[in-house]
């Protein structure tokens, strides 16, 4: 049952459709009482829908939050703190485990308080797909894709149980089963509505704009579908499950106008490269971008959405599109019914979200591309921004040997037991993996062209490449079956491996041994071209330190051609059955034969049958077999789910926050240090603290897993914070790998926290420019609490983190004046101190007392990140979680 507040601006009016009556509530109406709002951006629109619908002060919207929305459009810049509440949350497993987690010892810390477990329910829809988990261990052959589900239930058994028991716990919750495709494709294919509907206190039934937050980043992708959405970390998503506001200022909005239309040869990938470049450049994080103009009119729905996902790489908080037929088309394509069609139609065009291609809105600052313009490209090899045109990859890598990587020449060495040799550049990885293309049918029908070009000429990878395919959903392996391209695919070792992240999110699986030995035991710089839309260092495989998005039809020439250290648009990606040389544009499809193919190929049964019971599972997920109960039964000793320990001594009421005094820091960090770096989701090292950890608990090596697995057990979580293999602490210079000082010895971040706690000395992270970027995962601020770091003191933040930070009480703080760690002289030994904190404002500058070594010192002001004053309440009482739970209990 959906709450409302009580209206008193007259907004609520009925909208009849298909003879059924919704109740909404009315811009126009609103415009009677605050002024016009005709030209607000659509995603602004929505925001003001939200406040109108819960427009009461008794959930905390005023009237004067309405009237900021839409003086918004006089002066369009960052302005006050409104609540926001989302209609329904998206997680994966990853995210999704520790959430749970959370949930379950909130549920046993509200019954020590005396409150009412049931309490602990979600209040609005949450959705979980399990789309983490699966890894390449199989490839190349057709038992890869059940070799690997295999692998995935015995490896996550204990995951699923838990999994399979918050499904059977917790109202409002429902959990999509391995092997059903990545969460924001079933999202986008399934879930999402366009148009939310649910039944009021007075049983109308209300109609208003699908709303989501997800925990994780790429939730942005279903603004390509007209639904506002963003990823947020998981202690946020589970405080909107509970029922609390999304605390937010009201945004900035960069208007991006597209005109023309992209290219023959030019796909999607390439195109969204382009636009989180230019926005890069132009500096978004924190605001709104929202697409306008006639060139939005020539992209597909999948177009829209390869370049909403991507928002978190160029920074934004999502990457809008309004609806339009093209929406309704794909609602129609994808097997919502003909009455929720109507619905979405009819509530768009009364509410003034219905996008035309004259349609411009007030943006905050505006850029433009035209389409015509943009070339193919990779990114790479450490960060999406990143753009390179696809001539001119060979010349970056082989510049980046010597900047980069220290190498004054390439190398090349055997490869012991194989009668080929591996070189620096060499791709050993080439994987149509992530939620960003694999569900796009034009670019996946073009790797399937080029794959089905490429085996007729007679063409096969180099042999030493990992070829992967690993779709979003499972209608794209019915489409490509239809078309007979998944032959061909199959054919040059591009068989399907499962339907999940695989490769993006660092479950690439081992490398052959003896490839694996040659580059670690030569120093050779591999590379990976993914279809990705993360490229981070540490992230995609340990073995591999030169990293490439692009797009899936790129994949697989590379994988044709085997390096990156030649232009691959003028050498040969090999030799026909004849001996003759085939290049890149022998292979490459037309836009009029990828069309031909997608319009015979893809119809509306094929997603009805695959979502008529999506929650069903196969049978290895029937096989599990839990009962719901009103508290989880932990289990003694379990290395994957575990009681964390944030509400132990928990009282109902929260002590003042202390000072923090003396603070020695942990690291010293440079810029783009990404959530990867803080928290990785990849592989444990068995010599790390949580490899110890893991075989001091009876696991063997082969069963550690990943990080990312593993988020629901703190132990190995904070043991694996800061741990990522490429991640620079200043602190030890030429150093890689997670590694700090105490008492000037050289020891793993995690031991030297753990003695720091023992001291009873607090702690302190300094780091420099776009602190946090990359993925939405809580764990790297709630790893950053467990080792006793009390405030993170950078240039810039990136958005979820610093919220994230809040969240679990770590005070954010920023260097102002153009102060930074180098300006300051900042050194290991130096100690800070941070005065006031009980009594501390949003956004205020406070003095920094630095002391060093030889007793000397002097103050630095920084400004404080808590930007709102329901973050500041969150931070006062340890955390949204505690925040949240004491609320409750009360």
């Amino acid at each position: 049952m959906t709450q409302v507040g009580k209206n008193s601006l007259g907004t609520r009016s009925t909208l009849e459709v298909g003879g059924k009556s919704y109740a909404y509530y009315s811009l126009a109406k609103a415009a009677e009482t605050v002024g016009d709002v005709s030209r607000l951006p659509f995603s602004m629109k929505v925001l003001l829908e939200n406040l109108l619908r819960f427009e009461d002060s008794g959930f905390t919207v005023s009237q004067g939050d309405i009237q900021a929305i839409a003086d918004w459009q006089n002066n369009p810049v960052t302005g006050s703190e409104i609540q926001y509440r989302p209609a329904r949350v998206l997680m994966q497993d990853f995210t999704g485990v520790p959430c749970v987690v959370d949930l379950a010892a909130m549920r046993d810390a509200i019954a020590r308080l005396g409150g009412d477990t049931s309490k602990i329910n979600p209040l609005v829809p949450v959705h979980l797909v399990i789309d983490h988990s699966v890894m390449v261990d199989e490839f190349g052959t057709p038992k890869a894709f059940a070799k690997n589900v295999e692998l995935e239930y015995q490896r996550n058994a204990e995951r699923y149980d838990f999994l399979k028991w918050g499904s059977k716990s917790l109202d409002n919750f429902k959990a999509v089963p391995p092997g059903t495709g990545i969460c924001h494709q079933v999202n986008l294919e399934h879930i999402a509505q366009c148009v939310w509907t649910s039944v009021d206190e007075s049983g109308a039934t209300v109609a208003y704009p699908d709303t989501c937050v997800g925990t994780d980043s790429h939730t942005t992708m279903i603004n390509g579908l007209g639904v506002l959405g963003w990823g947020v970390g998981g202690i946020e998503a589970e405080a909107a499950m509970l029922g609390q506001p999304v605390s937010m200022l009201i945004p900035e909005v960069v208007g991006f106008k597209l005109t023309g239309k992209l290219a023959e040869g030019v796909t999607a990938t390439d195109l969204v490269l382009t636009c989180v470049q230019m926005l890069r450049q132009v500096g978004v994080v924190g605001s709104f971008v929202e697409f306008y103009g006639p060139g939005v009119a020539q992209l597909s729905l999948a177009d829209r959405a390869t370049i909403a996902n991507m928002a978190p790489e160029y920074g934004a908080t999502c990457g809008f599109f309004g609806v339009d037929e093209k929406t309704i088309e794909y609602l129609a394509l994808t097997g919502r019914d003909e009455e929720q069609l109507a619905l979405v139609e009819a509530y768009s065009k009364a509410q003034g979200l219905w996008f035309t291609p004259e349609n411009e809105p007030v943006f905050t600052k505006t850029l433009d591309l035209d389409m015509a313009s943009v070339v193919p490209s990779l990114a790479g090899p450490k960060r999406p921004q990143d753009k390179v045109a696809l001539p001119e990859v060979d010349e970056l890598f082989n510049s980046d040997l010597q900047k980069l990587y220290g190498k004054s020449a390439p190398a090349r060495v055997g490869v012991d037991g194989k009668d080929h040799d591996i070189g620096d550049g060499d791709v050993v990885i080439a994987a149509i993996t992530s939620c960003t293309n694999t569900s796009n049918p034009d670019v996946l029908i073009a790797a399937g062209l080029v794959a089905k070009k490429a085996h007729e000429k007679g063409l096969k990878p180099k042999p030493w490449v990992k070829t992967s395919l690993a779709p979003g959903s499972q209608v794209v392996t019915d489409y490509l079956v239809k078309a007979g391209l998944q032959e061909h695919l199959d054919a040059i070792g591009f068989d399907l491996v499962g339907y999940g992240c695989t490769t993006c999110i660092g479950n690439s699986g081992p490398l052959a041994e003896p490839i694996s030995k040659a580059i670690n035991g030569n120093d050779i710089v591999a590379a990976s071209v993914l279809s990705g839309n993360r490229n981070f260092e540490g992230r995609v495989s340990p073995d591999v330190r030169a990293n490439f998005l692009a797009s899936p039809p790129l994949v697989v020439a590379y994988a044709l051609k085997g390096t990156v250290t030649e232009d691959i648009t003028t050498t040969p990606l090999g030799q026909d059955q004849n001996g003759a040389d085939v290049f890149l544009k022998d292979v490459w499809p037309t836009t009029a034969e990828v069309n031909e193919i997608r319009s015979g190929s893809i119809d509306r049964g094929m997603f009805q049958s695959r979502y008529a019971d999506v929650y069903k599972g196969d049978e290895h997920w029937q096989a599990i077999n839990v009962t719901g109960s009103d508290t989880y039964q932990w289990r003694a000793g379990s290395t994957y789910i575990a009681n964390p320990p944030y509400f132990e001594g928990m009282t109902v009421e929260p002590a003042p926050v202390t000072d923090i005094v003396e603070a020695k820091p942990l690291a010293v960090l440079g810029d783009s240090v990404t959530t990867d770096h803080i928290s990785p989701a990849g592989s444990i090292k068995a010599d790390s603290p949580a490899g110890e950890y893991l075989l001091g608990h009876q696991v063997a090596k082969q069963d550690f897993n990943s990080y990312g697995s593993r988020r629901g057990n703190h132990d190995v979580m904070m043991r694996g914070t800061f741990a990522n293999i490429r991640i620079k602490n200043e602190m030890v210079p030429g150093v890689e790998g997670g590694m700090t000082l105490y008492g000037g010895e050289v020891m793993p971040i995690y031991d030297a926290a753990m003695k720091h706690k023992a001291d009873g000395t607090p702690l302190v992270v300094i780091a420099g420019k776009e602190y946090g970027t990359g993925s939405s995962r809580d764990w790297a601020a709630k790893g950053t609490n467990l080792l006793g770091v009390r405030a993170v003191i950078v240039e810039s933040f990136e958005r979820i983190h610093r919220s994230n930070l809040v969240g679990m009480g770590v005070l954010p703080l920023q260097f102002t004046g153009g102060d930074t760690r180098a300006t300051l002289g900042l050194k290991s030994d130096d100690a800070f101190t941070i005065r006031g904190l009980a009594d501390i404002k949003p956004q205020q500058d406070v003095e920094v007392e630095l002391t060093r070594a030889d007793g000397t010192g002097f103050t630095f002001t920084a400004r404080c990140r808590i930007d709102t004053a329901n973050e500041l309440e969150y931070f006062r009482n340890g955390g949204i979680l505690h925040y949240v739970l004491r609320k409750l209990a009360s």
